[in-house]
């Protein structure tokens, strides 16, 4: 009956949203499809993946999970499977078979309660370090991917001066917050990329959906698990589970309520063990795809409802007939996407301490007006000096996933900063007791000699 209830709670709410504000949340909608179309056309052109498989099945995933969790999670590549296979060429077994390793061992920590565990243990700013982590990543690979390999005019229709006209757009939809940018960016990117003669000949033809289910052989799965799965778990436990648990907290803060981390590697889970048998990309929740379809105005899962209904037409209806339209979609206005993602992720860094002013509010309603200037002050040192840490835990954690290109090195670097900090705060503790006690003593002696 709670799940019930819960289900009929979040549709009211989607409807609502959707009623309310049907321009922002078609915008907010496609606030991740700059992560999504450059890793997913890729992989296409490259055999590595069947682009009908991937609509359908990440379609299905998005219309399942904005009905059931109420907020715009995305449904976005896993980007270490993705990234390796495009580097080292896989096929489409190895591909299936990275993302089923992956998606097994999540079912597992999700199933066992080691999920919930890690969420209760892991420190919130070694969570918003990753998450700050990614947001640069986006940024970086904004810039150096997609905007900087462009000419000045040259293409003509997909070049930096065009790049440098999106963001001006962007920087005045801040003004115009109601203004749907995403969505008249890619109206934009589509009608231009349908304006341009296709470069290949690759002989896609528009056709219904025909699944071939396989299973991957066994010469397949070692490989893939050190070359793909491994790099990948981290990730998607850290950023994609863990990440958009604490995002989802702080973006929705009253309805509909957070996922929790089993629901949500639950739904990683299934959402490949189903789709990777018939070829269809891995894919995961992720932090950055929340706040680039936040950021882009979706407020409910009514967004990603209404996406994952068009991917799922365009996988049964057209197939591979899309790709060379995507594949000529401009990456000047792609990059500009995957650059507003990233900043609005990275922000969530902000939220790592209490400004100094609230903290220093809060001692003094703690300590009240009758309590020592020396005890104010002491607790706003104290507070000051926590809040210190927590940013350079962050940014420690934010370091090691840029340095390293890994979410796990970030991780552990963060938590290891975390504890060292602990433990010298444990050291420094008994060293004032010791201080005191030695204190006490000698007044105790003092009194005795008198």
């Amino acid at each position: 009956m709670e799940l019930r209830s819960r289900l009929q709670a979040v549709a009211k709410h989607n409807l609502r949203t959707l009623r309310d504000a049907p321009l922002a949340e078609l915008s907010g909608s496609l606030g991740d499809l700059g992560t999504l179309l450059p890793l997913m056309i890729a992989l296409s052109i490259g055999g590595s993946i069947d682009l009908a498989s991937t609509l359908v099945f990440s379609g299905l995933a998005n219309i399942l999970t904005g009905a059931f969790f109420g907020v715009p999670l995305p449904v976005q590549p896993m980007k270490a499977i993705a990234a390796v296979a495009i580097s080292q060429k896989f096929s489409k077994e190895e591909t299936a078979a990275a993302g089923l390793i992956v998606s097994f061992a999540v079912l597992l920590l999700s199933v066992t309660g080691l999920l919930h565990w890690l969420h209760r243990v892991v420190p919130v700013p070694v969570v918003k370090g990753i998450q700050v982590g990614a947001g640069l990543s986006l940024a970086i690979s904004a810039g150096t991917s997609l905007i900087q390999p462009l000419g000045w005019h040259t293409p003509a229709l997909d070049n930096r001066l065009l790049a440098i006209a999106a963001f001006i757009l962007l920087i005045l939809t801040t003004l115009f917050p109601r203004v749907p940018y995403a969505l008249s960016i890619f109206l934009l990117g589509l009608l231009l990329a349908a304006t341009q003669p296709s470069k290949t000949t690759t002989g896609h033809h528009s056709a219904l959906w025909h699944p071939h289910p396989f299973v991957p052989s066994k010469s397949t799965w070692l490989p893939a698990a050190l070359s793909a799965s491994l790099p990948q778990l981290p990730l998607t436990t850290l950023n994609s589970i863990l990440a958009v648990t604490s995002l989802s907290a702080s973006l929705f803060p009253t309805f509909p309520p957070p996922p929790s981390t089993t629901s949500l590697g639950l739904s990683v889970a299934l959402s490949n063990i189903l789709g990777c048998w018939f070829g269809a990309m891995s894919v995961c929740h992720g932090s950055g795809g929340l706040a680039g379809q936040y950021a882009f105005g979706a407020r409910s899962g009514a967004s990603i409802i209404v996406l994952g209904s068009v991917k799922l037409l365009l996988g049964l209806f057209a197939g591979e007939a899309v790709v060379p339209v995507l594949q000529r979609f401009p990456k000047s206005l792609l990059g500009v996407m995957v650059l507003a993602a990233g900043v609005e992720l990275a922000k969530v860094g902000r939220e790592v301490s209490v400004p100094a002013e609230d903290l220093w509010a809060r001692a003094e309603r703690e300590f009240g007006n009758g309590e020592d200037r020396e005890g104010r002050e002491e607790k706003r040192a104290r507070v000051e000096r926590e809040g210190r840490e927590r940013w350079m835990v962050m940014l420690v954690t934010a370091a090691g996933c840029l340095a390293f290109k890994n979410d796990a090195v970030g991780f552990v670097a963060g938590l290891g900063w975390h504890y060292g900090l602990v433990l010298k705060g444990w050291v420094e503790g008994r060293r004032r007791v010791r201080l005191e006690r030695r204190e006490e003593e000698g007044e105790g002696l003092l009194r005795e000699r008198e």
